[in-house]
């Protein structure tokens, strides 16, 4: 389920490890960290490039929710 206009609070990420995750606020029925699913053949960091971003400039995220993981990002 997309969500628009989201804040993105936290993103936590290391350049050795699959496991990334993120703070998104105000998405209904989710609290705490949610992990982001590698979708494309470069794994997540379209995705990190695009939350750190939103957190750096402050700007609002369109996010893709399925089974609390994060599967898309763009900015809104």
């Amino acid at each position: 389920m997309w969500y628009y206009g989201k804040t993105v609070r936290y993103v936590s990420s290391y350049a050795s490890s699959k496991n990334c995750h993120a703070i998104i606020n105000d998405v209904p029925g989710m609290t705490g960290w949610l992990s982001i699913k590698p979708t494309s053949t470069d794994g997540v960091t379209n995705v990190i490039s695009i939350l750190t971003a939103a957190v750096a400039s402050g700007r609002g995220v369109n996010v893709e929710i399925t089974a609390n993981t994060i599967t898309g990002v763009y900015m809104s």
